[in-house]
C-alpha cells in the first residue's frame, strides 16, 4: 500500500505549536548529517537550522539530497558560537543534547516550550565551555551495548519527546 503522507498528516488537525523549537550544531562535519538535521527541523515546524563554527564547507548538493524538500523550508545560518548565544531570544532556554556528568534523563526530564537544542559535533560533542553555558544538558537513555547515536538520530530522539510533551501529554 502507498500512502500519500503529505494529505495523511494535512488531515490529522494535530493541534500548533506555541513555539517553534530552535536547533544548533557545533562543528559538525558531515554534509549528510546537516541534511538530516534540516529535514527534522522541518518535520516538527521549525525553520532555521543554526552551524556554530563551521570550519570546513560543505558539499550543498550533499545536503540537498538528504534535506530533500525540506532544503527550501529551512534557513541555514553558519555564525559564530558567540554569536550565536547571544542572539539567543530572552524567551528560549538552550538545551544540550550531550552526555555530560550534569545532563538529565530526557525522558525525565521537563523541557521548555521555548526551546533551542545544541548538538555538538559527529567526534568530539560538546565542549565544556559551551555546555556549561546552557540552561540545562539532557542524554538519551541507552540499554544496549553501543552507548551513542548519530547527531541527527539524537535530534530526533530529542525534537520528537520536546514535540510530545508539547502537544500530547497534558
Amino acid at each position: 500500500m502507498e500512502t500519500n503522507s503529505v494529505a495523511f498528516f494535512q488531515s490529522q488537525n494535530y493541534p500548533e505549536l506555541p513555539a517553534k523549537p530552535l536547533v544548533a550544531s557545533w562543528k559538525v562535519k558531515n554534509p549528510e548529517n546537516v541534511g538530516s538535521l534540516i529535514r527534522l527541523v522541518d518535520n516538527v515546524g521549525g525553520d532555521t537550522l543554526y552551524l556554530l563554527d563551521d570550519e570546513n564547507p560543505k558539499r550543498e548538493s550533499s545536503i540537498k539530497k538528504t534535506a530533500g524538500l525540506s532544503f527550501k523550508n529551512v534557513r541555514l545560518v553558519t555564525i559564530s558560537s558567540d554569536e550565536f548565544l547571544q542572539s539567543i531570544p530572552d524567551d528560549y532556554a538552550l538545551v544540550a543534547i550531550e552526555t555530560s556528568e550534569n545532563s538529565t534523563n530526557l525522558f525525565t526530564t521537563e523541557l521548555p516550550g521555548k526551546v533551542v537544542f545544541l548538538l555538538g559535533s559527529e567526534t568530539h560533542g560538546l565542549t565544556e565551555e559551551l555546555i556549561v553555558r546552557c540552561d540545562q544538558s539532557v542524554h538519551i537513555p541507552m540499554t544496549g551495548q553501543c552507548k551513542s547515536l548519530n547527531i541527527s538520530h539524537a535530534l530526533s530522539v530529542a525534537l520528537f519527546e520536546w514535540l510530545r510533551q508539547q502537544l500530547f501529554s497534558k
